[in-house]
């Protein structure tokens, strides 16, 4: 027997109204929505997406969304707006109405005033036959039967359908747009996302030391060149060229058979074909590289393959890309 009074039956129950109201947007795409899309495409100007209460929440959420992905987006508060922020909208501006009846007081009397500069105005409303539903030049509806609130009161479903109906539009203007990986680099340079998509190895190796040791180099001078330079590697060098890799690991190996290391030499103990990654590769491509040789370090070269340097796991983590 369900136990309604329970977290977690209450939680489902949240989680089940609002996906269910959101699948029901898909039967309320029509042509007001391709019309949107298209006039915002066209346009010359930015999308200024306004509403009040917990649509004025959405409405930043949305702004965030459509600068994020190519698509110049200003918030403005619709009660703001008739106490002075009505200079935010220009000439070739969209303007995006969120609300969920459409008939609030900020709304009705805002509505005239962007009409009056000659703006279009987008609605997106749970009431198409609102004020705004009706006096807007395109009417996206986000109607759904019921908040997730057992009162029926608070923004829940309604709000998460306004958001469903913002990202519907970034994405099929992202896709118009042609806005690719490279432009998402570009507005994300800080984060995680930005850095998987422009960091390359290059930029990763540019601080780090150069451990190399020739083949005829004692043990011992493997062993200072690995500690003194802190990346618990070095590259066997012959004519710039790789020719071997010794690893801290090796060294505890072969310490593991033999203290007598006066008579070896890096020759004796390296690994011959090391992996290796272009110094112009992307640092996403060394973290793939790392994790499928079940590796930590990759030794880096140019396109004539001369050694530049060593990429260690630790510089992908430092940089968030891990």
């Amino acid at each position: 027997m369900k136990d309604i009074n329970s977290i977690n039956y209450t939680a489902k129950e949240t989680i089940l109204i609002e996906s269910n109201a959101i699948a029901n947007l898909i039967h309320l795409i029509d042509d007001n929505f391709e019309a949107s899309v298209k006039y915002i495409l066209n346009s010359k100007g930015r999308v200024i997406v306004t509403g009040i209460g917990k649509s004025a929440n959405i409405a930043t959420k949305i702004v965030a969304t459509f600068n994020s992905t190519g698509t110049p987006a200003i918030f403005m508060h619709a009660a703001d707006a008739i106490h002075g922020d009505l200079g935010t909208i220009q000439n070739d501006d969209v303007v995006i109405c969120i609300s969920k009846s459409g008939n609030t007081p900020e709304i009705k009397v805002l509505v005239p005033l962007i009409k009056n500069y000659g703006n279009k105005i987008i609605a997106i409303t749970g009431n198409v036959d609102s004020f705004l539903g009706l006096n807007a030049d395109f009417t996206l509806n986000t109607f759904v039967e019921k908040e997730a609130c057992p009162n029926n009161l608070a923004p829940t479903t309604s709000t998460t359908a306004q958001l469903v109906m913002g990202d519907a539009l970034a994405v099929c203007l992202l896709k118009l747009k042609g806005f690719s990986s490279t432009d998402f680099a570009k507005y994300h340079p800080g984060g995680a996302l930005g850095k998987r998509l422009y960091l390359r190895v290059s930029d990763l190796i540019k601080n780090n030391e150069i451990p190399k040791v020739q083949k005829d180099s004692s043990i011992s001078k493997v062993i200072v060149e690995i500690t003194e330079k802190r990346l618990g590697v070095a590259a066997v060098i012959e004519n710039d060229k790789i020719v071997g890799i010794i690893t801290d690991g090796d060294i505890r190996r072969m310490l593991s058979k033999s203290t007598e290391i006066s008579t070896l030499s890096a020759n004796d103990i390296m690994s011959t074909n090391p992996k290796t990654i272009s110094v112009d590769a992307m640092a996403i491509d060394a973290l793939d590289a790392l994790e499928s040789n079940d590796i930590t370090q990759i030794l880096v070269t140019n396109d004539t393959g001369d050694y530049l340097g060593v990429i260690h796991l630790h510089d992908l983590i430092k940089e968030g890309i891990f």
